[in-house]
């Protein structure tokens, strides 16, 4: 898919929220660290965070992205305080189905920054991003059943619970893990009808 004008940074109230680019991996890696302890309670969902994380890998991960972003595979963003201006997550727009078009929704953050509605912010200007600049007609989220942070997130912006998907992971320790999926759909007349 090809679309010319799509930006690669936009702003909300107290985000800058941008596409990752080469060099960003030592503030991406600060980041990681600091929410690595809650990302681990999911690893069936995050295997990412089960990984040792180094500033060689956060680096990778942002060349990689920018490359994934540049070619339309994938829409990756950092968040970025604006008066700080420390990477305090990342997320993005993942898997995309252009023939809908769908995307998933991924975001996380720093520990200490929880609670304070930056990743709500965060997680429903993508969203926003997604029906104004793809046209899409879906976009969904993933969450770990007792991931409650992710759940208050998707339902805070207004994603509707469509189920939960009973056994559908299992975790490194071998325990079954449930899945529930969210969405947020464009208000026609054909779809996400309440």
């Amino acid at each position: 898919m090809t679309f010319p004008n799509l930006p690669t940074v936009f702003e909300t109230e107290r985000l800058i929220i941008r596409s990752p680019q080469p060099g960003d991996g030592p503030n991406l890696f600060d980041a990681v660290v600091d929410a690595l302890a809650d990302l681990r309670q999911f690893p069936a969902s995050l295997p990412w965070a089960m990984e040792t994380p180094s500033v060689d890998t956060s680096e990778s991960y942002c060349v990689a992205s920018s490359e994934s972003f540049q070619a339309r595979k994938d829409f990756p963003f950092l968040f970025i305080d604006k008066t700080s201006h420390i990477v305090v997550g990342s997320g993005g727009l993942h898997r995309p189905r252009w023939a809908v078009p769908a995307f998933e929704l991924g975001f996380w953050g720093r520990s200490p920054l929880v609670g304070r509605g930056l990743f709500s912010e965060a997680a429903d200007a993508l969203v926003n991003f997604a029906f104004a600049h793809f046209d899409a007609k879906r976009v969904e989220a993933i969450c770990d059943d007792l991931n409650v942070r992710s759940i208050r997130v998707c339902e805070r912006i207004g994603m509707q619970l469509e189920g939960v998907l009973r056994h559908e992971r299992r975790a490194p320790d071998g325990s079954l893990r449930n899945t529930r999926i969210y969405s947020k759909c464009e208000r026609t007349e054909t779809t996400c009808k309440k």
